[in-house]
């Protein structure tokens, strides 16, 4: 099964222009049947603290993510925003190719520094989706410095992780360490879509890649706007597992007592 990794400029809190662009970047680009097409955080808008311009075109967006699955047939996933309980949340959509909504994944970890978690409420748990008969955890962006939520979906049954992304040129090199880390640790493919260009406050460099359960990157989009497309090897997981099962392995860390130096 292959999976797409559109790598695009976000136009500036423009949905209809985001969903003209994403079309005309998969015009060209052959799918299969089943295939999976991932787009970046906020697809639609980029990066906006603003939840009245980010989560006012929500249902615009959901009926985009859902008309390109079933026009091409796949499974897609991408970024928008929704309320929940009056509040705007950052969430990865994944509609397989029926249309059928399959993960609403909120983004666990907004990011506090950037004033994300002021403008969003955090999400409460790990989702996963099947894909190709395999299990499929989505992610989004500053979730990726946090490894507990990936082994926790990796617990559960998770064999691919799919993070989404807006994530700046000025970091980047932590963006390719910490998915290559996160797929050698949970012995898991990973998917990483970010965006490239630029919004009012940062610069973008792409970098989208696909990483092995070796953490071998096997597909790298570079920095422009383009779709990459790699295949993922469902027996390749599977088998690398069986062989070096260290996740057989994890135990539970105690919490360590504390000494204060106080007599009681």
């Amino acid at each position: 099964m292959n999976v797409h990794l559109v790598q695009f400029d976000i136009a500036w809190e423009a949905p209809a222009a985001n969903r003209e662009r994403i079309g005309a970047i998969l015009e060209g680009v052959e799918t299969r049947a089943g295939d999976l097409v991932v787009l970046p955080e906020m697809s639609f808008t980029g990066f906006s603290l603003d939840v009245d311009r980010t989560a006012g075109d929500a249902a615009a967006g959901e009926g985009f993510l859902r008309d390109l699955a079933r026009s091409r047939a796949c499974t897609v996933v991408g970024g928008l925003v929704s309320l929940v309980e009056g509040r705007g949340a950052n969430q990865s959509l994944a509609f397989g190719p029926d249309g059928t909504l399959l993960a609403r994944y909120s983004k666990l970890q907004p990011f506090s520094l950037g004033g994300e978690a002021a403008a969003y409420v955090a999400g409460k748990e790990t989702v996963d989706f099947a894909w190709g008969g395999l299990r499929v955890a989505p992610f989004i962006c500053y979730d990726l410095r946090f490894p507990e939520h990936f082994r926790s979906a990796a617990g559960q049954g998770a064999e691919l992780f799919v993070i989404i992304a807006n994530w700046p040129v000025r970091r980047i090199h932590h963006w390719l360490t910490l998915l290559q880390a996160r797929a050698i640790e949970n012995q898991a493919a990973v998917v990483g879509v970010n965006r490239c260009g630029t919004d009012p406050r940062f610069s973008y460099n792409g970098r989208s890649v696909v990483v092995s359960p070796h953490g071998h990157v096997i597909a790298d989009a570079g920095e422009g706007e383009r779709v990459v497309t790699a295949a993922i090897d469902r027996e390749e997981i599977r088998r690398w597992r069986r062989e070096f099962p260290a996740l057989s392995d994890i135990r539970a860390v105690p919490v360590p007592h504390r000494n204060d130096g106080l007599r009681r």
